[in-house]
Order: C-alpha cells, then structure tokens, then sequence
C-alpha cells in the first residue's frame, strides 16, 4: 500500500448519525505545547519524497514524516486558497464559513462574528503570530485586520493576488505599510520569503520562554513560478524545458520544470530552519509543528500538475474536489510525544485544527464547530477518538460543485449553478481511491444519503456565488 493512500473499511451506516457536543480539554497549563502550524501553497501530495517523488528533493519534509505522525486520511478546507484558510481559521466547513471562495470581498468579519483559533488561543494566554500570505482575507482589508482575528503580531501580504509574486512592491506588519522600492512583483532586491523566514525564526526566539502559536503561511510553491538561483542551480540540466512565456499577471519563466522543483526544495529548506530553530532554543519537546498544504496541487502560470504528477495516484486537482484536489499530505511532529514513523487513518480536515489547538492549549472550545478535535490521536488515546459522519465541501467555480465524504464513501457533484446539476456520482475509496468507477447506480441507498447530507450540510453565506433552491 502506498503512502497517503489507505483508506479505512467501514463496515455500517454509522456515518449517518451526526456527532455533538463540546469536547473537553485535558492539557495541563504548565506543559500545554507550543503549536506552529506550517501551510504551504498549492502542494500537490505528489510533490514530497515521502509520497513517491522522485525528481525533487525535499529531505526535510521527508525527516518530518519519519520523526512524526503522517495523517493518511487529511483533507484540505477547500480546494483553492482564501475558503481553505477559512475554515482552518474558523473551525468550519464551506457550508458554513463565510469565505467559500477566493475574491477581492472574501474578508473575515469581525469578532464576534467569523471567530478564529488564534483568538481562542490568545485569550488562553498564548503569543500568537501569523507570517506570510493572510489567512483572514483573501483581497485587500484594512491593515490591522489580522491583529483584530487574534493575532498578536502579523508580517506579510494581505491580498491573495499580492502573493502571486515574490517580490511585493509592500509587505505589512502589525497594520503599517513596509515599502520594498526595490521591487516589481516579478524581480527585485528583497525576496519575500527571505524576509518571511527571518522574520519567523526572530519571533520564535522571542517568545520561546512562554507559550506560543505561530502560523507560517507559505506562497511556495504558488505561482508566480520563481526561485532563487541557488536553487535553481541543484537541478539545471535535468529536466526537457518548454518556456512559460506571454503571461499577463504571472511571470514568464524559461525553466519552469526546474524552477517548480527549486520552489519545493526550497520550501522544504525552510521547514527543515524553523524545525531547526526550535531545536536549537531546546523547546522542540514541548511543540507541536503540523506541516500540510491549503489544496491539491496547481494548474496554472505555466505549471501544469502532470510535469511532476503532483497529484500522486489521485484525480484530479486545484479547483476540483476530486481526492486530488482536497487531499493534502499531513504530518504532525512532536519529539517525545509523538512515536517516530507513526501513522494514523482518522479521517480528518482543516477545520478540525481548531478544536485540537484549544484543546492541547486548555482553551474553551466554542460550540457550533464543525471540527472535530485529533487531540486523542495525536496523544495516542485513539478509544477517545470522535469521528466524523461526514465531510462536506462545496465550491462555486467551473460551474459549481460538492462533494460529502462519508466514511470510505465518497460523492461529488458537478454543475451545481446549471438550471440541471449533473446526477450524483459515487466512488468507494476503500476499493477506488482514484475515483475511476462511478457506482452510484448500484448504490442508490448511498446516494439517497448523500443527497440528504447535501441538502442539510450548508446555509447560505452573504458573500457566497454558490446559492441555489434544494428544488433545482
């Protein structure tokens, strides 16, 4: 079986009959982990040594699977950035958040509206910092709005589009505007994630003597398709290139094989220095660093996900919700707590972090979550393990979508803004996890289920392009 691939038998219904309630918290304050949560952007599952790659190099990475905990079953919020974050932010799927899409509106509401984990953890006493692209907004928003949604310190972009580019003419720390004269989005003399690395390692060092939460939200490997020459050089030579060329928002690249394999080494690079960091501070016992990516891997600027098969064994990608573009690698890490090389089939999602966050941290947990909290698998209490019934996504992009996992089954379907959506389709991932063998006609009992759940699973958002009547 390979790697991020198995799927657990499910042998009942039981995934019909929803689970509630709040769930308690059991961390001791004096030994509560710090929790660094690393996001990358647009990494296929393909994309890592761990899961089969062969061609880019990402030793780190792979060294976080083989000290940690690799989550088998691990699904992204959604399958493009700005929903995806919300629902790791707000502890709620796309039926729920507010930000379902990406868009220049989709912005995080003010409290007490549009809660987040790092309030939660702040008010429970933590440091609280976000660096890189914004997970509370998806345009531009006023500049402090970071700082309102629970962080403590925030040094990045806040548009979405801002983080097409590696060299941002503006950066924006703690509500002020940090000039970059020297750039042009495309070219210039300060890399973006130059300064997003510094600036991690420098508030970690800082705050290593209390408790803390820092999310380390990576462009890499987003496009733009842009690498420094140093890391262009380890792979020069090696693959066929055709140029990217004619690009009008994103940068024209001549090697874009070799520049999309030097963004995930250097990705990995950076992950293997905040690990170091902490190592090197002695604190690395008493955190929990979870590595995963905000969706499937890309299909755009010139990249296309079959040049590296940055989808692994899975269909689909960005934009679908597919396996392939909900399906994201996971490892949580935590050395002395956490057994080497473990691994773990709990089915489980974006916004599941933030009932595990509060309750590792000894937060109040907020009800109404759709979140489930992995707190007792990674702690090893896999009998005090809650599970899902289901898992819902929808989106409204290539004609509208959605998708329910229920166990081992899953359904999706498609034209869901067409006057006639397309009939359900229906997979078992147990026996096909490419999602190649459409049963639903031999399942109608299982499609009925599904229906139910979709019909159930969502409300309507303000900001939502994906509103219909259940009798279309």
């Amino acid at each position: 079986m390979l790697r991020g691939y198995g799927f657990v038998v499910v042998s009942s219904l039981a995934f019909m009959f929803a689970w509630s309630g709040e769930q308690a918290s059991f961390a001791d304050e004096s030994k509560r982990p710090n929790i660094v949560f690393i996001l990358a952007d647009d990494l296929g599952i393909g994309d890592l040594g761990f899961y089969g790659q062969e061609r880019i190099q990402t030793p780190h990475i792979d060294q976080m699977f083989s000290e940690g905990m690799e989550f088998t079953q691990h699904y992204s919020g959604s399958t493009v950035c700005a929903p995806s974050r919300s629902c790791l932010m707000t502890g709620l799927h796309t039926g729920h958040t507010y930000m379902r899409g990406n868009g220049a509106e989709v912005v995080l509401r003010d409290d007490p509206e549009d809660r987040t984990v790092a309030s939660a953890l702040q008010e429970a006493g933590y440091a609280t910092a976000m660096i890189g692209k914004s997970c509370v907004s998806g345009g531009m928003s006023e500049l402090d709005l970071p700082n309102r949604k629970g962080f403590d310190h925030f040094f990045g972009v806040l548009s979405h589009t801002e983080a097409h580019h590696y060299f941002p003419k503006v950066v924006y720390r703690n509500g002020q505007t940090i000039p970059l004269p020297g750039n042009s989005e495309h070219e210039g003399d300060q890399y973006c994630h130059d300064l997003y690395l510094e600036e991690a390692k420098n508030w970690i060092r800082e705050h290593s003597d209390e408790s803390f939460f820092l999310l380390y939200s990576a462009h890499i490997p987003h496009v733009s398709l842009y690498a420094p020459e140093e890391w262009k050089e380890k792979y020069r030579g090696k693959f066929e290139e055709t140029p990217v060329t004619n690009q009008k928002h994103y940068r024209n690249e001549p090697e874009p094989l070799t520049t999309w394999a030097a963004m995930v080494s250097r990705l990995d690079w950076e992950v293997g220095q905040i690990l170091k960091t902490l190592n090197d501070l002695n604190i690395a016992e008493n955190t929990l660093v979870i590595f995963t990516s905000d969706n499937g891997a890309t299909e755009a600027g010139g990249h296309s996900e079959k040049s590296f098969e940055s989808s692994g064994l899975l269909r689909g990608a960005k934009r679908d919700l597919y396996e392939g573009g909900i399906r994201t690698p996971m490892v949580a890490w935590w050395p002395g707590t956490i057994p080497a090389g473990s691994d773990s089939d709990h089915i489980s999602a974006f916004w599941d972090f933030f009932p595990t966050a509060c309750e590792l941290a000894g937060a109040d947990v907020p009800s109404g979550l759709d979140g489930i909290s992995y707190a007792p698998t990674l702690l090893g209490n896999n009998q005090d393990q809650q599970q899902h019934p289901w898992l819902y996504w929808e989106f409204f992009e290539k004609g509208g979508k959605r998708a329910v996992r229920m166990g081992n089954w899953k359904a999706v379907q498609l034209d869901m803004l067409k006057k006639r959506p397309s009939p359900i389709e229906l997979y078992h991932l147990g026996i096909d996890p490419r999602e190649s063998n459409d049963v639903a006609e031999d399942y109608p009992n299982i499609v009925e289920v599904a229906k139910q759940i979709f019909e159930e699973a969502r409300t309507e958002s303000p900001i939502s392009r994906f509103n219909w009547s259940s009798d279309e």
